[in-house]
């Protein structure tokens, strides 16, 4: 393998995901994955010691994106179009690249997620997802809501079973059900700064 470390390493996460998602975690072996990559064994274990070492980088990378939303959340003024934007970016980490193989393994392999450290904290990251969603409204209800609309897309990858369906329906479907949660979070308080707000008062007066 001539390439860089990084671009080894991406290549090794990438075949183990293929091999993980044709025959399962379990039955997967890193001698497999290292014949799949025509590599030797010690070649692969200079990156990744074990299987869970390469589930545990996938989880890190998904610990990284929700980070940087979460850091984009706390500059943004507490709207609906922030919480708009916000779950149109958590959607794109999800639909993105090869993120739905990604995140189809982790909805399979929940009890290998759970014995991971870092597993552990993606719990942590979606609960500060769900307070940035519902800022500027602490009723119960609202994050109530905040946490379902992110469910909302994480449930599209096996609640939504129509066949055929594309990835991009999906993802279309899944932001249609979230934006009607986030659309009745903070509709009893004060009057927001968007679009809905200002189109509610600017209308013309009844004769």
């Amino acid at each position: 393998m001539r390439e860089s470390t990084g671009g080894t390493r991406d290549r090794i996460k990438a075949v183990a995901l293929e091999l993980f998602t044709e025959q399962g975690y379990e039955k997967t072996s890193l001698r497999e994955i290292a014949e799949r990559l025509n590599v030797t064994k010690a070649a692969l274990y200079y990156h990744f010691k074990s299987k869970d070492d390469i589930v545990a980088s996938f989880v890190e990378d998904r610990l990284e994106q929700m980070d940087a939303l979460n850091a984009w959340a706390a500059t943004q003024p507490a709207t609906l179009a922030t919480r708009r934007e916000l779950i149109t970016r958590y959607a794109d980490t999800m639909f993105g690249g090869d993120q739905p193989s990604v995140m189809r393994f982790f909805e399979q392999n929940q009890t290998v997620l759970k014995s991971l450290a870092s597993g552990q904290q993606m719990r942590g990251r979606m609960m500060q997802l769900a307070s940035a969603l519902c800022r500027g409204d602490d009723s119960p209800a609202a994050q109530l809501r905040a946490a379902l609309s992110l469910f909302a897309v994480h449930t599209s990858w096996f609640a939504v079973r129509a066949p055929g369906i594309t990835n991009e329906e999906r993802r279309r479907l899944a932001l249609e059900v979230a934006d009607e949660l986030l659309g009745a979070i903070g509709a009893g308080a004060s009057a927001e700064p968007d679009e809905s707000a200002a189109a509610a008062t600017s209308g013309s007066p009844r004769g």
